[in-house]
């Protein structure tokens, strides 16, 4: 019998021995950068929250902490910036609300949370990792998920908390735009995430998002869609970025990990076909950050521009906005 249950414990992927690794951390602030809404001084202030998520994860991974612990420790940073479309600098729904959505995914155990439409939850991807590590849910939503988030003791906030005045204006524009009939100029991306592999070999993926300008009817993009926006194994880590129909209809997330597991491609040619070919092929496009448990790296994306960083396993920092020349 031992026997038995030993075998089948190997079947469901526990047990699996993890290696020694020298950490590496990939963070992005969502994709559809345009050129020319990226002034000077808010490229700076944009680079500089970058650089204080990465050396904020980083940090964890230094001093022997968890993926998943330097995953959450990032995005956290990056939902209290009121430059990125997650936490305070949420875009608006068509009501004039904020509707916030988070996931996390542990690739050594394949545990994975999340939560959809928030209103209150200043960080949104602690709700997603309670879900996670304090209930038997995978996916928590709406006034369900504040209930939850209250019931484990973590505060709500105001809803005021979350507008600036950028996001509203930008719902604005939009209003006036389907009054007028005229085709939307709100782009529909606008996420935060992070990918990780620690000391122990494991690896990490967290995303979250404000969701689409304008959006209505508890609209749910892939951010929150385990395997579509998040995804996590043994071998590889995914946070996507871009127009969530599309993800979501390509499981992109999971796809590319699939690819890595099953065909042995190289995780950078598994994240390129899916971003550049996938996706495109539905008419959606985007981004991701992708990571496999050798600390392989790959960031494509179709759009002008992805905001983007990461530190290598010689551990220097990059931070890029638009492609590399």
């Amino acid at each position: 019998m031992y026997v038995t249950h030993w075998f089948a414990v190997l079947a469901l992927g526990i047990g699996v021995v993890s290696h020694a690794a020298t950490p590496v951390l990939v963070i992005h602030g969502g994709a559809g950068v345009i050129a020319k809404d990226v002034t000077a001084e808010k490229e700076k202030a944009i680079r500089a929250d970058l650089q204080r998520a990465l050396e904020t994860g980083y940090a964890v991974l230094k001093s022997g902490g968890s993926s998943l612990d330097a995953v959450s420790r990032a995005i956290v940073l990056m939902e209290d910036s009121p430059y990125f479309n997650a936490g305070k600098g949420a875009v608006f729904n068509h009501d004039g609300k904020n509707e916030l959505d988070a996931s996390i995914m542990d690739g050594a155990t394949q545990r994975a949370g999340s939560v959809a439409n928030v209103h209150k939850v200043k960080n949104p991807i602690l709700l997603a990792r309670a879900v996670m590590e304090k209930s038997p849910h995978v996916m928590l939503v709406g006034d369900g998920a504040e209930q939850f988030a209250q019931s484990i003791g973590m505060p709500l906030v105001d809803p005021k908390y979350f507008r600036t005045e950028e996001r509203w204006q930008q719902l604005q524009q939009a209003l006036k735009q389907e009054a007028a009939k005229e085709k939307s100029t709100a782009s529909p991306h606008g996420t935060v995430g992070a990918v990780a592999l620690d000391a122990a070999g494991h690896l990490a993926a967290g995303t979250s998002t404000g969701g689409m300008t304008n959006k209505r009817y508890g609209r749910v993009g892939d951010s929150p869609v385990i395997g579509a926006g998040t995804y996590a194994n043994a071998k590889c880590a995914v946070s996507a970025t871009g127009w969530g129909e599309f993800y979501i209809r390509t499981v992109a997330a999971h796809d590319i990990c699939a690819r890595v597991e099953y065909r042995g491609e190289p995780i950078a040619q598994a994240a390129r076909e899916v971003v550049m070919e996938a996706v495109p092929k539905l008419g959606g496009d985007g981004g991701v950050i992708a990571l496999d448990a050798d600390g392989n790296i790959a960031t494509p994306f179709n759009t002008e521009g992805m905001f983007r960083g990461w530190v290598d396993r010689d551990g220097k920092i990059h931070i890029a906005i638009f492609a590399e020349k």
